[in-house]
């Protein structure tokens, strides 16, 4: 394997203007530059990465801490996080975190000796001390961690609100909001449970008492066994609305009433949360909040860059959220 040392000595220059050249540092005339380039080419060099990275003090490596990278809402975020921050000319360097506070943190001490630029910070876990005192930009998504670090959201209020206005127009009595783990509505860290709070209160303002129901964290985000919604359906015979929290809880629900012999949406009326691909294929095909992703995951690269460069950015950055009604409604 070729060194920096026969790249020099075949262009007949100095280890450190072959530096220069790799690292853009210093002045260098146009022959020298083509001339080392020529030689690399030649001799098939790959320069060290984490050797320029450490020489230019920047590794156009950012951090993505997610809670799990199965779920198809942190999936789709990371597919076009990943795409504007190459757009950048940054790399993402992916920690699926499983909602593990002990994980989660010594992914940041990975992160931190990997000499990242930046960290978007995508976990719900609620340990937050461990991010204050990074001395690197980072970008929240969702949640509140201080009051320095910019927030990338959506509307969670609002689409809350519309869940439980489009239920009010069905003519729903006994609607129940349905979510996983710590997606309440008491954790004010968590921007994304200020769905519950809209939805709570647009009910409320109709005369309907809002209902819960909490399920278990699972290992994965997936559609799996719908046992827990299949037993309080049994027990709750009367409910003819469901809005889940997110479009794989919606899918488990579908799921719960295939196996109850319910009708979609005759009997009992869904709506789920996000919009990503799994609501167009399921079957009847998912009525839903669509967060608009795509931008959600550019903005938070250009306020990751825009903090590199020194710049001011905005602290929350909030996106409408509309409401798409398909079969399940």
């Amino acid at each position: 394997m070729p060194r920096i040392e026969d790249v020099a000595e075949r262009a007949g220059v100095s280890v450190t203007t072959v530096s220069r050249v790799l690292n853009n540092r210093g002045y260098i005339s146009e022959k020298t530059r083509n001339k080392v380039h020529q030689v690399m080419k030649e001799l098939n060099y790959q320069p060290n990465e984490m050797a320029r990275a450490l020489f230019r003090r920047k590794s156009n490596m950012i951090g993505l801490i997610i809670p799990a990278v199965s779920h198809p809402f942190f999936s789709e975020l990371a597919y076009y996080l990943e795409y504007y921050a190459d757009q950048q000319g940054y790399k993402l360097l992916l920690c699926n975190s499983n909602r593990n506070i002990a994980k989660e943190r010594k992914y940041i001490e990975m992160l931190k000796k990997n000499q990242v630029d930046a960290i978007i910070m995508g976990s719900s876990v609620l340990d937050i001390e461990h991010y204050l005192n990074l001395n690197l930009p980072i970008v929240s998504f969702d949640r509140t961690v201080a009051e320095d670090i910019p927030i990338v959201t959506s509307d969670n209020f609002q689409g809350g609100k519309l869940a439980a206005k489009l239920f009010n127009d069905k003519g729903c009595q006994h609607p129940v909001y349905i979510y996983r783990g710590i997606g309440g509505p008491h954790h004010g860290a968590l921007l994304a449970n200020a769905r519950a709070q809209g939805y709570d209160e647009e009910l409320a303002a109709a005369g309907l008492k809002p209902v819960h129901l909490q399920l278990e964290i699972t290992d994965e985000d997936q559609p799996g066994n719908p046992s827990e919604v299949i037993r309080f359906l049994t027990e709750h015979p009367q409910v003819d609305g469901i809005f889940a929290s997110s479009d794989v809880i919606a899918a488990e629900v579908i799921q719960a009433c295939h196996q109850l012999n319910k009708n979609i949406p005759k009997d009992i009326k869904i709506i789920g949360y996000d919009d990503v691909k799994v609501a167009t294929l399921v079957s009847p095909q998912l009525t839903t909040i669509r967060q608009p992703i795509r931008e959600m995951g550019e903005r938070t690269i250009e306020l990751v860059v825009k903090q590199l460069d020194g710049e001011e950015v905005p602290k929350v950055n909030s996106f409408p959220v509309e409401l798409v009604e398909r079969e399940t409604t």
